[in-house]
């Protein structure tokens, strides 16, 4: 028994009590170890509670009680902990059995478990024996949310190198566009250079008096010409080159991104939105691809241009050329400054964006619940509401954007007024020509030229950035389902499902403990359980959706981390509740785990799931188009053609789950009847809602909160009168109960329907 205690404040001798001890009856040699606040009353409602583990006894205080009880630690004394379908739970026992329960919420999970550890190591100690590890507080399940960034760090300009990884096979063509870049700029270069002889040695001599050389006229412009036909084959050929190449690192970056979301394990899509993951597939990847073939090839040339310009003033007349560097120091630090702040601004851009897109995910294949519930404006309201946000950000950002790019321009044309002024002053002096003067102006337009276009790459790199950083958020995740090092074949599958001690959880909670299973080839297993036992979640281990995190599923005596995943779940067949059908033909549909399916394979499955007769009905037969996820068929159709599916390949393993839960009873016995021919010879796992559908199951296993608690066929369940037999008589009372309802229902109707009329007598 406990020791009821009323509220007292701590004795003046203990330790300094912990913040939840405040209060607490507590002893003058009475120490406070550890504690734990629990949130849930014994209704599961929300209530604050104490559990404070002392030297000498485990002191609490229940949910929506102020007074405390107390129990003196003692040798036969255990406290035990389970938690399951987002509910923990502490039991405190004795030799007599079950003491207390105190019940919280799973983020309290870590905290509780400490509390067991620490509740150990006092009884060890008052009792004498051996003391237990503390356990280490389990740190939070990761967010797989991507509304909240997991790196909230912007992305560095440096996070472009990755992109290498897909440039390297096109190493070769993007060093013969960077020589052709580099013909290119130089060729372009040289028409300045001949404006000097052209100046100097032709127009103002004439001036003075002398005559034209026609000769050298012709040999001028004839090398201008030339320059600028040169620049212009050399800018096109690099272009093309480096155009095809850039779309290729694309093409390659879209569907390796692909390929690795699509091997990434269920547990990853779970947080994830739709729209997010189109964005950056599409979107993003496409950003990438701009920068590549435009923007990069531009930023090439502009720095080639600077360089090689540069060199040739500084050829020219050493002085005028420092005179042209004076605005780089100013606008090199505004870039540095602005790049900062345009990095973190075009990524939160790039996350407000993705919430445009979330919403036309979710609006878009949702449209006929949309409509159902007359939500069209509610929807247009949020898509509203998404792009006024994407609007202010960028707003934001292009407040510091268009202050930058003509401050820029300004510091230029400042740049390229000092440069005149010095060269008018050089010519004055008869240090200059007004030929030299006349083309350092011409490099110098080019040179500022593109000093602003580069300063306007910026932006775009920055984006860039972004864009390759989210990706590479893809790129970088690991599945939590991962291929085996070595991986085992097997010859010829069994089929025989083995189970041992398996165990899942998700962050702090626990769905599947300690669960032991064995399944015979051929044999057919019932999972059946309430909503939330723990049947759809050992489903998913056993096609390895999942894995486990405690034992393992063996097939054929060999563990499934051993298998290749593709190479074991082309032997499992899967028939879902909602079936999913795929933009396309019937034909294609029933194809879809073996595309090289002879249209003779197709009817054959097609029959025996009985769908061959509905299926000639349409308009084109086989080549009849459904909609999207099948939109255009009633769900008893649809369900036939994914049981057509499943025939198809022929698995050794069927997995049924909830196949027959949304239709109505005929459609039930039609699809029932494609069931009996799909479960023939294959070892088979079947959940289903309505129990009588089990009956043919060879062996029921019965869930409740993630541990098996009952196993055996139909009739000895119910003789047993145990969980299973509970199941039945509820869902008994619930079926004889709607009868009843339709009943009264069908007697109403008919006695609201008018009379018929006396019939009318024939006189003769």
């Amino acid at each position: 028994m406990s020791l009821v205690i009323p509220p007292a404040s701590a004795a003046a001798g203990s330790a300094a009590p912990l913040l939840a001890a405040e209060g607490a009856p507590l002893q003058p040699s009475e120490n406070v170890l550890g504690s734990l606040e629990v949130d849930l009353d014994r209704h599961l409602r929300f209530a604050r509670g104490t559990v404070l583990i002392t030297n000498q006894r485990l002191i609490t205080q229940f949910p929506d009680e102020t007074g405390w009880h107390a129990w003196a630690l003692r040798a036969d004394l255990s406290l035990a902990h389970h938690d399951h379908a987002g509910v923990g739970a502490l039991a405190l026992q004795d030799a007599n059995g079950e003491l207390a329960v105190w019940r919280y919420t799973l983020g309290r999970n870590p905290a509780a478990l400490k509390l067991l550890g620490q509740f150990e190591q006092a009884l060890a100690a008052a009792t004498g024996g051996p003391a237990a590890p503390v356990p280490e507080e389990e740190p939070a399940p990761e967010s797989d949310d991507l509304d909240a960034p997991a790196d909230d760090r912007p992305p560095s300009t440096w996070t472009l190198l990755r992109l290498w990884r897909f440039a390297h096979p096109y190493r070769w063509q993007l060093l013969a566009g960077f020589l052709l870049t580099l013909a290119a700029t130089a060729a372009t270069l040289v028409p300045p250079y001949l404006t000097m002889p052209l100046m100097d040695e032709v127009l103002i001599p004439f001036q003075n008096g002398r005559r034209i050389d026609t000769h050298l006229v012709a040999l001028l412009l004839s090398g201008l010409l030339g320059s600028a036909l040169l620049a212009w084959v050399l800018g096109w050929i690099k272009t093309y080159i480096l155009a095809l190449v850039s779309e290729r690192i694309g093409a390659d970056l879209r569907t390796s991104t692909y390929e690795h979301l699509l091997k990434l394990s269920l547990e990853y899509f779970g947080g994830r939105r739709t729209g997010d993951l189109m964005a950056r597939i599409g979107s993003e990847t496409d950003r990438i691809n701009i920068f590549l073939s435009l923007h990069l090839l531009d930023f090439a040339t502009d720095v080639l241009m600077i360089a090689m310009t540069a060199v040739i003033l500084f050829t020219i007349d050493p002085t005028l050329a420092l005179v042209t560097l004076v605005p780089l120091p100013v606008i090199g630090w505004m870039i540095h400054v602005v790049r900062d702040r345009l990095r973190t601004g075009f990524e939160k851009i790039d996350r407000v964006w993705s919430e445009v897109t979330n919403v036309l995910a979710d609006t878009i294949p949702g449209i006929r619940v949309v409509k159902a519930f007359a939500q069209e404006d509610r929807e247009a309201q949020r898509f509203k509401e998404a792009n006024r946000h994407n609007l202010l950000v960028n707003d934001k950002l292009n407040k510091l954007w268009s202050l930058f790019s003509p401050t820029v321009t300004l510091l230029t044309e400042i740049g390229l007024l000092v440069v005149w002024a010095a060269g008018i002053w050089l010519v004055s002096q008869g240090r200059i020509t007004v030929g030299v003067l006349t083309a350092f102006l011409a490099y110098i337009g080019r040179f500022y030229t593109r000093l602003d276009s580069m300063s306007r790459i910026v932006s775009v790199t920055q984006k860039a950035a972004s864009a390759t950083k989210r990706i590479f958020e893809i790129l970088d995740h690991v599945s939590s389902v991962p291929e085996p090092k070595s991986p085992v074949a097997l010859a010829h599958v069994e089929g025989r499902i083995e189970v041992r001690n398996a165990a899942l959880r998700y962050g702090n909670r626990s769905v599947i403990r300690g669960l032991n299973l064995t399944i015979e080839p051929g044999e057919m297993i019932g999972l059946v359980g309430h909503s939330g036992s723990g049947k759809s979640t050992l489903v998913n281990l056993i096609c390895r959706f999942y894995d486990v995190t405690e034992g393992a599923i063996l097939l054929d005596g060999v563990d499934l981390r051993q298998l290749r995943v593709a190479d074991y779940r082309r032997h499992v067949g899967l028939v879902l509740q909602e079936p999913f059908l795929f933009f396309g033909t019937i034909a294609e549909n029933i194809a879809y785990g073996r595309p090289g399916a002879t249209r003779e394979e197709i009817v054959a499955a097609a029959r025996a799931a009985h769908a061959h007769e509905f299926i000639l009905r349409l308009p084109q037969g086989y080549d009849s188009l459904v909609g999207e996820r099948g939109q255009g068929l009633s769900g008893g159709e649809r369900q036939r053609i994914s049981i057509a599916r499943a025939l198809l390949i022929d698995p050794r393993i069927l997995i049924l789950d909830e196949a027959t839960a949304s239709v109505d009873t005929e459609t039930e016995r039609e699809i029932q009847k494609a069931l009996d021919n799909l479960v023939r010879g294959r070892t088979t796992i079947a959940i289903a809602h309505r129990l009588s559908t089990l009956r043919k199951a060879d062996r029921l296993v019965v869930l409740d909160k993630g541990v098996k608690v009952e196993e055996g066929t139909h009739d000895q369940l119910i003789a047993r009168r145990g969980a299973y037999w509970r199941l039945y008589e509820a869902q008994a009372r619930q079926e004889k109960a709607e009868r009843e309802r339709m009943l009264v229902v069908d007697e109403a109707e008919l006695a609201a329907e008018p009379a018929p009329a006396p019939a009318r007598e024939e006189r003769p």
